[in-house]
């Protein structure tokens, strides 16, 4: 009974694969992008310029069948050139040593406009399991006669799991930097 099982969950994902189509993602209609509070009082916003994905997605059931991505480290932008050295440096990315953030989906579950998408985050070399919230915007045919496909990934994690450890004690008290961190994802890809 078991290899019975076995057998159909294995053609049933198969299947699955069979009607999922790459998509690559389109940079003038997307950004990926971060949140942290400064002073623990107001956000500082940034974001990573180049980055990267390969997405399998099956527009038959709008479920992911694969993703996963990779920002450069070097590429980590808040408007601020200062900080953003700050930000490459050993005190946080260390972008020499450590070029790429990845992310690798493990699994997914949703429905046709919302689901949770679970993979492994890399940061400086430490992997961690997170769950990051989706939002599928939809897929479309262009005036271009081009497929696309749009969604949002959003997530928060703890930067301290992935060692990004520096922080300074306020003297009216508290942190500098917030060790949560609000990641949000939003991305435009065309079918390829």
């Amino acid at each position: 009974m078991n290899n019975i099982i076995k057998t159909i969950a294995t053609l049933a994902f198969s299947t699955m694969l069979l009607t999922a189509s790459d998509f690559e993602i389109d940079k003038t209609h997307s950004q990926v992008s971060f949140k942290v509070k400064h002073m623990m009082i107001s956000n500082v916003q940034g974001t990573f310029k180049e980055y990267d994905a390969e997405i399998e997605f099956d527009k038959k059931t709008m479920q992911f069948t694969s993703l996963s991505a990779e920002m450069e480290t070097k590429s980590v932008d808040t408007g601020i050139e200062k900080r953003d050295n700050h930000l490459r440096s050993a005190d946080f990315f260390d972008a020499k040593k450590n070029p790429v953030i990845t992310f690798e989906m493990t699994s997914y579950k949703g429905d046709k406009e919302e689901g949770k998408m679970d993979g492994n985050l890399t940061i400086r070399g430490i992997s961690k399991a997170v769950t990051l919230d989706v939002e599928i915007g939809g897929v479309i045919k262009d005036p271009g006669g081009l497929i696309r496909l749009g969604f949002v990934l959003e997530g928060k994690i703890k930067r301290k799991d992935f060692g990004l450890k520096w922080n300074k004690l306020l003297e009216a008290g508290g942190l500098a930097v917030s060790e949560t961190v609000k990641l949000t994802i939003e991305i435009e890809a065309i079918e390829g």
